[in-house]
């Protein structure tokens, strides 16, 4: 999965350089776009700044270095569902902590949520996390010290995951532990999905403004 997705990222890093298709702004997500284009809050995650390389790149090899620690340690359907949570909690961050009308990209949400997990991770193995902890650090630093950075989908992506972790981890052993597991992960995209509803009722005159 860790190769599926930086594969998807790639292609669509190239297409983005094909005159007339406007993919970054097809698949880029603001909070304006939330109640009619809510699709884009887990699209934004797969494209990158088209001119600035080292987003993709940094990203890329960050989603690399966590997918080999990761996944083997999930499973490839846990992982890729952990990913999608994040991404899509990034979004939720953004939605409920920036301007509505500035685009995001990357993956970075989802990123902040492979950290947080495999912080909650090292922690239920008894590993040592203050490797994990100086790399979350001086990451969410950049966020707030370097323009253009959605520090707001890093904190929604890092929470999300590390709870999503939890959820993975601590499900008790069993029988029913795929059930604990998977349906843990149901109640917190049922949150995050009530907090983007929640959010985009409120918003909800401000979005018909921008979209006229």
């Amino acid at each position: 999965m860790t190769y599926a997705i930086i594969a998807l990222c790639a292609l669509v890093y190239l297409l983005q350089w094909v005159p007339g298709l406007n993919v970054e702004s097809s698949l880029w997500y603001a909070p304006v776009y939330t109640e009619f284009q809510p699709w884009r809050m887990f699209t934004a995650a797969f494209v990158h700044s088209q001119n600035f390389l080292p987003h993709i790149l940094f990203n890329m090899y960050a989603l690399w270095i966590m997918g080999r620690a990761l996944e083997p340690a999930l499973g490839r359907l846990r992982f890729a569902a952990l990913f999608l949570v994040s991404a899509f909690a990034g979004s939720v961050g953004v939605l409920l902590l920036a301007p509505l009308n500035v685009p995001v990209v990357g993956a970075s949400g989802a990123i902040f949520g492979l950290f947080g997990a495999l912080f909650v991770i090292q922690r239920q193995r008894g590993g040592d996390v203050r490797q994990i902890i100086v790399l979350i650090v001086i990451n969410a630093a950049l966020g707030f010290l370097v323009p253009g950075i959605a520090w707001q989908a890093h904190l929604g992506g890092l929470v999300a995951g590390s709870v999503g972790a939890a959820i993975l981890a601590y499900a008790p052993k069993g029988p029913r532990r795929n059930l604990f597991q998977w349906g843990g992960l149901a109640i917190l995209l049922l949150v995050l999905t009530g907090l983007t509803i929640g959010k985009a009722a409120l918003l909800h005159g401000q979005a018909v403004l921008f979209q006229l």
